[in-house]
C-alpha cells in the first residue's frame, strides 16, 4: 500500500463526549474516544502504519456529520471512507455492516451469512471489535444471536452502544 498522511483532527462536545477523527486523502480512517491526541497519534501509527498530521480543517466535515448524527439530526452518514486502509475480510465484514440501516439491528451470523460465509460469525465479531470507525460503521448495531447486547468498545462500553441504539429508536429484547 502506497503512504497516505492521517489527517487528525477532533470533535469536543458531543453527547457521548469528545471524539478524534482521522482522514486520509480518500476518506474517513478512523473514530476514537481516546483521551489524548498523543494516544490516538499512537494508536494510528500502530494500526496504519501510515504518516500522522495534525490537520482539523480536514476533518472538519467529518466532524460536522458525527455532531449531526449524535444530535439526532443525522440518519446516514455522507462522508467518503477509506476502505483500502483495512484488510480483507475486516472489509467485507464491515461493509455489511455499513449497510445496517438506521434503527435496525442485525446479528453476528447474520451478518456473515450476508457475506457468504455462515459458519464465520465469530470471525465477523472480531472484525467488529477491530472497527475502527465506530458510530460511522455502525458496529453498535450488530448483536447477538440471543438480540442481547454484546461487547462495544467505544465510550462507556455497553451503556454507550444501548444510547445509541436508543436514539436511533432500535427495538431491543
Amino acid at each position: 500500500m502506497a503512504s497516505k498522511t492521517l489527517y487528525v483532527g477532533k470533535t469536543s462536545a458531543t453527547p457521548l463526549g469528545d471524539l478524534w477523527i482521522a482522514v486520509t486523502d480518500d476518506g474517513l480512517a478512523s473514530v476514537s474516544w481516546m483521551r489524548e491526541e498523543g494516544e490516538f497519534t499512537a494508536f494510528l501509527t500502530r494500526r496504519f502504519r501510515q504518516p500522522v498530521e495534525h490537520n482539523p480543517k480536514r476533518t472538519a466535515y467529518a466532524a460536522s456529520q458525527l455532531r449531526e448524527y449524535l444530535a439526532g439530526e443525522r440518519r446516514q452518514f455522507t462522508i467518503p471512507i477509506d476502505w483500502s486502509l483495512l484488510r480483507p475480510f475486516q472489509r467485507e465484514a464491515l461493509l455489511a455492516t455499513f449497510a445496517i440501516p438506521y434503527g435496525q439491528t442485525s446479528t453476528y451470523g447474520e451478518l456473515a451469512a450476508r457475506i457468504g460465509r455462515p459458519r464465520a460469525a465469530r470471525a465477523v465479531g472480531r472484525a467488529e471489535a477491530t472497527n475502527p470507525m465506530p458510530l460511522v460503521i455502525p458496529c453498535h448495531r450488530v448483536i447477538g444471536a440471543d438480540g442481547k447486547l454484546t461487547g462495544y468498545g467505544g465510550g462507556e462500553g455497553l451503556a454507550t452502544k444501548k444510547w445509541l441504539l436508543k436514539m436511533e429508536g432500535a427495538v431491543l429484547a
